[in-house]
């Protein structure tokens, strides 16, 4: 199996940052895509920025400009810098990754959550 670890979620007052991690473990014979979604109490889970192999990105709209995706591919670690955070931001934040493991098949995980609040 792989396991995603998520770290770096907290509290933090609005027009701050935080800086979410993502570390994937296990038989990785390659990744072709991690991104982070995120939902919010009562609502349905969203994506939040996406990161393919060959360094395309994508990002929702209602975070364009204020968070950025990257990737270290050696360390099979993905990263959100998020700044001038919102409220309407705070949510649960999840990491997934897509890929092959040994000895050859695909694999689809998710990291555990964690919590990101932003409130003064």
């Amino acid at each position: 199996q792989v396991q995603l670890v998520e770290s770096g979620g907290g509290l933090v007052q609005p027009g701050g940052s935080l800086r979410l991690s993502c570390a994937a473990s296990g038989n990785i014979l390659g990744i072709v895509f991690m991104g982070w979604h995120r939902q919010a109490p009562g609502k349905q889970r969203e994506v939040v920025a996406t990161f393919f192999t060959g360094g395309t990105t994508n990002y929702a709209d209602s975070v364009k400009g204020r968070f950025t995706i990257s990737r270290d591919n050696a360390k099979n670690t993905v990263y959100l810098q998020m700044n001038s955070l919102k409220p309407e931001d705070t949510a649960v934040y999840y990491c997934n990754a897509v890929g092959t493991m040994a000895p050859n098949s695909r694999f689809n995980s998710w990291g555990q959550g964690t919590q990101v609040t932003v409130s003064s």
